[in-house]
């Protein structure tokens, strides 16, 4: 299925919807990233007889699924976090945001002050925002907010790479596609690298 066929699902569709705060550059279209067959998401058969309407990323095959029923998924291509920051366990959706502002945490300072030190501040939400165009919040039951995300990005080099500080991501068009699908408390598995 083609990039474009998902999107005529979305409420927004490629003309994009939605506000962030002040100071935020929202664009009103997305650009083409021409990513290659391989990286747009498709619908597929999953061996493992896993329940519909939850989330799960394979760290290994860089894929996050959207689980149907009768064994179905839609399958995205997706960043990872890097080895060392990622964390592998079960989350839920405890927050959806549309342009999200970012703001680093005091680990991501503390380990590259040189790269996010001046965003100490935050940053409003837009097209060059490392969450990119939705962010899906991910909690646990006990600690809450995990800062960790499953958010989009302006820069398609980044699908397929282990680059992130623990995060997922996806290109800005497909996770407006799939932020539509998913709801609040959305049941979200972060299998361990090696295993999926």
């Amino acid at each position: 299925m083609k990039r474009r066929q998902f999107l005529q699902g979305s409420a927004c569709g490629i003309v994009l919807c939605g506000a962030a705060g002040a100071g935020a550059a929202i664009p009103t279209t997305l650009p083409d990233y021409n990513m290659p067959e391989e990286f747009l998401p498709r619908e597929v058969r999953i061996k493992n007889e896993l329940a519909p309407y939850e989330i799960h990323v394979d760290p290994g095959q860089y894929a996050l699924y959207w689980t149907l029923p009768k064994k179905m998924a839609i399958r995205y291509a997706v960043g990872i976090g890097r080895t060392d920051l990622y964390e592998a366990g079960e989350f839920y959706i405890g927050a959806k945001k549309e342009w999200p502002g970012w703001t680093p945490t005091p680990d991501m300072i503390e380990r590259d002050p040189e790269s996010y030190a001046r965003f100490a501040d935050g940053m409003p939400g837009g097209i060059n925002n490392p969450l990119g165009s939705r962010g899906l919040y991910l909690f646990t039951r006990g600690r809450g907010d995990t800062f960790l995300r499953i958010h989009g990005t302006n820069e398609p080099k980044t699908i397929g790479r282990r680059v992130s500080n623990g995060c997922a991501r996806l290109i800005n068009d497909q996770m407006i596609e799939l932020y539509d699908r998913v709801p609040m408390n959305t049941r979200v598995v972060l299998y361990p690298i090696g295993q999926g």
